[in-house]
């Protein structure tokens, strides 16, 4: 099985197996488990076919969001990333079209409940949470819907350390720790109801709200007041090939491996050096999978400069002014054919090359999840939006905007509240700011003493190393959060190492040269293996350009604050003592290209519209025809037909329009209508249904 059984970070609880069968054949899995990770568990990776062209479906958004993950469970057709395994259940693939139940049973139809409540917030993220927690602290009583079985929105998927500072936004407590933190404060509130399994359906123009409620029942809430923290979702890109099995975004991969703890994958690629591939890499190496190398379209990487570091140090390959030319494989992926590209994005001919991979992850970027604020704007709603959804930024962002915008709804109340929003502003436009570049940091080695080193050279809002220090001997230049640290040295550092284990970038380096001027010891953060590593262990001592040389362990200790990093100390002669900045066990192997680039398809062949396979061609045709309308073309097409109500494919056809030399402002928008996501229709008649035997 394809499970993960031992993590640095996540703890592996014992989990209980259950049988189940697949097309006939039986299966073992993990209770509760979603479907689609218990297929993957057993190396399933194809659930069905499609009905217009038999092409192989798979996990895609591993969020409810489409349907290319739909099987049949004892008959009844389901989203294999939504639905828990059962003992006994009866899975087949779901190939085409799913057949209508035979019986036709009579069912009671009854009204749906609708709830009272002061504030509605949808979404229970980093945003909605914070938000929630202001508010029931205040008294307000609110209802806290999520999609999800818990608290925390995609913090529940985050096992690095965040940026930040302590004090406002947990920096150097890990994702997955905010998440309990920020949770169980709102649990622990009494007026505040947490519905959990919760999907926002539609806003409707009487002031209700439409509710799936656990997955089962509709329920509709009249809220007073509004606030909308639904996130984001991940941008997709238009290639050959990028509807395989093995194509699916970043977020998707770390919801498989770091919630459901599925070895994904053998052999990643990743397209995109923003922070969330440059994590998604780090979180694939802590889950013992491959990393064969990382493209980005731009110069540079877009991500914290720390992030990419970390990635290079671990060997992986990483290329910019490249760009993806195709997925390839027959029925899943079985490399991908990657190339240079120019200034102007063109692909410079005779620089493709094709990598041996079984998984892409595509990372280049988010979009707001925030359709229900428009609607809720358009029918008159008291209504605020937070978090990613406002707009794309960092987690420690979204604490900051959910604070923001529950004081502007405490004051909307009537409520007095102490707080400057003004001052809280100011500091969630550092916390949502861009990374500059990095600066020449010239770093000042003196043979004497023990002090850390920073190896971190980019503006970014972090500060953590500063609230740590018991000699409160690190400060960053003129105090601000986005300037840099350093050692005053004003007394002198007693080696604690707890500025080495607190950095969310890894970046600290603690050099020693109290016992030995000629080889001091140099201490370095490890967090990549469960077990700890021992005195005498050899192990890779590198920079950030290369490897040093291979060392042996001197100490290893772990801080009781800081339980899953360890601190490795290695004696190394001065001159490399003052380029270390890392440890690693193995040496780097890079992957050479397999075969010669070959096209798969023709671009107007590619596909655009995933739900309902509709190719670039057909889109560009009718474009060329005069088309501008988005409901036309949906017509003509059936693109934005499909389950995910054209939340994929929307931004890809835009950029159609904009290749055929048609602004965004000539285009008519398709007619936002609800629902959100596909319900079983017995639901709004609030009818007990066949999927209670699920």
């Amino acid at each position: 099985m394809e499970d993960i059984t031992t993590h640095p970070i996540i703890e592996i609880l014992e989990r209980k197996k259950v049988t189940f069968s697949f097309d006939g054949k039986n299966l073992t899995g993990f209770e509760g488990m979603v479907i689609s990770s218990a297929l993957f568990l057993n190396k399933i990776k194809i659930f069905g076919h499609h009905v217009k062209d038999n092409s192989p479906q798979g996990i895609f958004c591993a969020n409810g969001q489409c349907a290319q993950c739909n099987v049949i469970v004892n008959g009844i057709p389901v989203k294999a990333c939504m639905t828990p395994l059962k003992e006994n259940m009866e899975i087949e693939s779901c190939n085409g079209l799913p057949e209508l139940p035979p019986e036709d049973n009579a069912v009671t139809v009854c009204n749906s409940e609708i709830v009272e409540c002061e504030v509605l917030v949808i979404g229970a993220g980093p945003a909605g949470l914070s938000a929630t927690k202001i508010l029931g602290e205040n008294n307000v009583k609110v209802i806290l819907i999520d999609d999800k079985a818990e608290l925390g929105g995609k913090l529940v998927l985050q096992t690095h350390k965040f940026f930040g500072s302590q004090e406002d936004v947990y920096a150097g407590k890990r994702g997955i720790d905010i998440a309990k933190i920020l949770g169980n404060s709102v649990e622990a509130i009494p007026n505040v109801q947490i519905w959990l399994n919760s999907v926002c359906l539609a806003v409707f123009s009487d002031g209700l709200v439409g509710i799936l409620k656990n997955n089962e029942e509709y329920a509709l809430i009249r809220p007073n007041f509004l606030l909308i923290a639904t996130g984001a979702r991940e941008k997709m890109l238009v290639f050959p090939g990028n509807t395989l099995p093995g194509v699916y975004g970043a977020g998707a991969f770390q919801t498989l491996v770091n919630r459901d703890l599925i070895k994904a994958a053998n052999k990643i690629f990743i397209v995109g050096g923003g922070n969330v591939g440059l994590i998604a890499g780090y979180h694939a190496i802590q889950a013992s999978i491959e990393v064969v190398g990382l493209i980005e379209a731009l110069p540079q990487c877009g991500g914290y400069k720390v992030h990419e570091d970390k990635l290079r140090r671990l060997g992986v390959p990483i290329y910019t002014n490249h760009t993806i030319l195709s997925a390839n494989g027959k029925n899943n992926v079985k490399s991908i054919t990657i190339a240079q590209s120019d200034k102007n994005f063109n692909i410079i001919s005779g620089t493709e090359r094709n990598f041996a991979c079984d998984t892409i992850l595509i990372a280049v970027g988010l979009n707001p999840v925030d359709e229900f604020y428009h609607k809720a704007i358009d029918f008159g709603f008291k209504v605020w939006i937070a978090g990613d959804a406002q707009e794309i930024a960092e987690a420690s962002a979204a604490i900051f905007t959910g604070r923001i915008e529950a004081l502007k709804i405490l004051k909307e109340i009537g409520i007095d509240i102490s707080e400057e929003i003004d001052k809280l502003e100011d500091f969630a436009e550092i916390m949502k700011a861009k990374p500059p570049q990095p600066i020449e940091t010239e770093i000042k080695f003196k043979e004497e003493g023990v002090y850390p080193v920073f190896y971190c050279n980019q503006e970014i809002p972090c500060n953590p190393c500063t609230t740590v220090c018991d000699q409160a001997q690190i400060e960053t230049i003129d105090n601000l959060i986005t300037q840099l640290p350093y050692f005053k040295g004003e007394q002198d550092c007693i080696g604690c190492g707890k500025c080495v284990a607190v950095c969310p970038g890894l970046a600290v380096v603690l050099i020693d040269y109290r016992k030995d001027r000629n080889k001091p010891l140099v201490t370095f953060p490890y967090e990549l293996t469960e077990d700890k590593l021992e005195k005498g262990q050899k192990v890779i001592v590198v920079s950030n350009e290369k490897e040093l040389g291979i060392f042996e362990i001197h100490r290893s200790r772990i801080l009781k604050e800081f339980p899953k990093t360890q601190l490795i100390s290695v004696k190394l002669p001065s001159e490399l003592a003052k380029k270390a900045v890392a440890v690693k066990l193995y040496e780097t192997k890079f992957n050479e290209p397999i075969d010669l680039y070959q096209k798969s398809l023709t671009d107007d062949e590619t596909i655009v519209c995933r739900c309902e396979r509709v190719s670039v061609g057909e889109i560009r045709k009718w474009i060329q025809l005069g088309v501008k309308d988005f409901n036309e073309l949906k017509a003509l097409t059936k693109v934005g037909m499909g389950a995910c109500g054209g939340k994929t494919c929307t931004p890809l056809i835009e950029r159609i329009f904009r290749e055929e030399g048609i602004s965004i402002y000539e285009i008519t928008p398709g007619t936002k209508r609800p629902l959100f996501i596909e319900v079983p229709m017995g639901i709004f008649a609030n009818a007990k249904n066949k999927k209670e035997e699920l």
